[in-house]
């Protein structure tokens, strides 16, 4: 045995779980959506996320206030369909959300094409539709299909999620969405292959002196693998690519280090630390910093780095309240508190 899931349903169980557990998600079981039922009343735009099961806490850790109005599970690393998509955006944009919907796409081909058919169905029925696309993994900067959405979708959701909370319209969240996906970069990598749901087995085998750099988040393996070293070492040449393909980073960054599902939080603390002391170093100002398990890859053992780069008034987004199953951090600290023991 692999995984704790029923053998049968296991996504809808799941979806199940996360709705008895969070009294302001509702669940619809056929076709299988998830919705936030207590949006903000300032709240103009629906805005709606999915993809394949496994990744959690991706896309359903940030529904509710101050997230995302409906999530679209699909099977274990599978797009949901087009009719799964458009039954859950109709829903989100009828609760209370009166000028359309946005959709939030991951780079992958059936996220693509599955979200564009919804889309074309919302427009018959007459909803306003429009669409932000998440395209920040440096591992494929030269694939002729453009760059995997990966770890920025965390940032695109919350910054969407607490300007639609203000009332923002739909051209104005589209327009923002578009401007941070462009400011984001990603990289992982991993140590273990995700365990196959199916064969119950490594999805792919690594020798104990390889990383996978550049993994991706369906196990899509990099274009080559690296001695890995001192952790170090390899968060600084992470942090030395990322920062070349971000744009300008005067008004400092968001760092999100993510778990692929098979690292232990004291290794991500570490990472963080990691992280923050490379890019102050460099001058660079963080205005936040999380590290947890955000975007999975099943039970990989392995991390991501997501960097983007601020422009004014992000800052006071990110810090926007949430009521969401996930709580991400605000405003990182300017360095590490020291509590002084009492003399003796």
């Amino acid at each position: 045995m692999s995984y704790f899931l029923p053998d049968d349903e296991a996504v809808l169980t799941a979806c199940r779980g996360l709705a008895l557990t969070h009294p302001g998600i509702g669940l619809c079981t056929d076709p299988l959506y998830l919705l936030a039922t207590r949006p903000a009343r300032r709240r103009r735009v629906a805005l709606v996320a999915g993809g394949g099961a496994g990744h959690e806490p991706l896309h359903t850790g940030l529904l509710g206030r101050g997230g995302l109005d409906a999530v679209v599970p699909g099977a274990v690393f599978t797009s949901p369909g087009s009719a799964q998509i458009a039954a859950a955006s109709r829903a989100a944009a009828a609760l209370r959300p009166r000028d359309g919907v946005l959709h939030i796409v991951k780079n992958y081909t059936g996220d693509r094409i599955n979200f564009g058919l919804a889309a074309d169905q919302l427009r018959s029925a007459g909803i306003p539709v429009a669409e932000v696309v998440v395209d920040d993994d440096l591992a494929t900067d030269a694939v002729p299909t453009g760059r995997r959405g990966t770890g920025a979708a965390v940032v695109v959701e919350k910054l969407l999620g607490a300007l639609a909370d203000r009332g923002a319209d739909l051209d104005g969240l589209a327009e923002l969405g578009g401007r941070v996906a462009g400011a984001s970069r990603s990289l992982a990598v991993c140590a273990r292959a995700h365990t196959s749901p199916v064969g119950r087995a490594p999805a792919f085998r690594l020798r104990p002196d390889e990383l996978d750099y550049g993994i991706g988040i369906h196990g899509e393996r990099a274009a080559h693998t690296v001695r890995p070293g001192p952790v170090g070492a390899v968060v600084t040449r992470m942090l030395h690519r990322l920062l070349d393909a971000v744009p300008g980073t005067a008004q400092g960054v968001i760092a999100v280090i993510s778990g692929l599902g098979g690292t232990s939080e004291l290794e991500l603390r570490a990472i963080s630390a990691l992280v923050h002391r490379d890019l102050t170093a460099q001058g660079v100002h963080v205005h936040a910093l999380a590290a947890g398990t955000y975007v999975a890859a099943l039970d990989m053992a392995g991390f991501s780095i997501t960097l983007t780069a601020l422009e004014p008034d992000w800052a006071s987004l990110w810090d926007h309240p949430t009521d969401t199953p996930l709580r991400l951090p605000g405003a990182a600290a300017a360095a590490a508190t020291t509590l002084i023991p009492p003399a003796s």
